[in-house]
């Protein structure tokens, strides 16, 4: 799987953050102001930019950039030490999303983690898996993470709802010191906002066999990249640092969009930390 962003999405998103026109960014890549727009729009140019005065500008690193434009990947994932564990993908307009499903093997409980655009592939690995949804949990209340949720609230009109949208009831509010206990899975809460101000990452753990840890994180960071917060751009760096990047460095980071990664590999590769 590509990765969500190229190295254009990211300086584009950078350069949103930091509030700077296009022609600042052209000036310190070395670029014509219509090679730099090439460069944003596809993450190619026709002359090398110079990455380390760009990202110097647009508070990235710039070797790391570096390694983006020239096709950096994060290793491919089994997902064998998470046999619980399966990502579905859906898409619509070409926008393709993420969701989780996770269970316990001895009681088949479930949990959701958002709905994608459409909830019918994650109701047909339910009932293969002859599972019973117990928990739906929100990233995000962006369309894209939620189209399918009155699919599955009136699939199980009994399952417990859990998000930080502010127009949320009481009863389906994370609250920060919470765990849920599926099975022998423990789940708990960290607030990420700042592409989304309700932005929160869900983290499993207690995983047999002594599997790293599993973080659901919606669209805070991507492999090589984030989601976009040019309003909030700080806010979500410093989120992302603190509530994600401070995981064990094998937990595996599932993305709402792009391929899995882990906290190592984005520590080491993602050009934004």
């Amino acid at each position: 799987m590509n990765l969500e962003d190229h190295a254009g999405d990211v300086i584009r998103k950078a350069r949103m953050m930091a509030k700077l026109e296009p022609a600042a960014a052209a000036k310190a890549a070395g670029l014509s102001e219509t090679e730099y727009a090439a460069l944003e729009d596809s993450g190619q140019s026709a002359e090398k930019p110079n990455f380390a005065a760009l990202a110097e500008l647009l508070g990235l690193n710039g070797k790391k950039l570096e390694g983006i434009a020239n096709g950096w990947l994060p290793a491919k994932k089994d997902l064998g030490p998470w046999r619980e564990l399966r990502q579905i993908s859906t898409t619509e307009g070409g926008n393709m999303v993420h969701c989780y499903l996770v269970w316990d093997e001895v009681t088949r409980d479930a949990a959701l983690f958002d709905t994608g655009w459409d909830a019918a592939p994650a109701l047909q690995l339910l009932e293969e898996n002859q599972l019973q949804l117990k928990h739906l949990f929100i990233t995000h209340t962006h369309v894209d993470h939620v189209a399918g949720i009155e699919t599955v609230r009136a699939k199980f009109p009994k399952l417990h709802m859990h998000t930080d949208a502010t127009n949320a009831p009481p009863q389906h509010k994370n609250r920060r010191n919470d765990f849920i206990m599926l099975g022998s899975l423990r789940i708990t809460n960290r607030e990420t906002p700042g592409h989304a101000d309700d932005g929160v990452t869900y983290v499993i753990g207690t995983w047999g066999d002594d599997a790293p840890h599993v973080a659901i994180v919606g669209d805070a960071i991507f492999a090589g990249s984030m989601g976009g917060a040019p309003q909030h751009g700080a806010l979500a760096k410093q989120k992302v640092r603190d509530q994600i990047l401070t995981l064990p460095p094998d937990t595996l980071i599932c993305p709402g969009h792009g391929p899995l990664t882990t906290v190592a590999e984005e520590k080491a590769h993602n050009p934004f930390f």
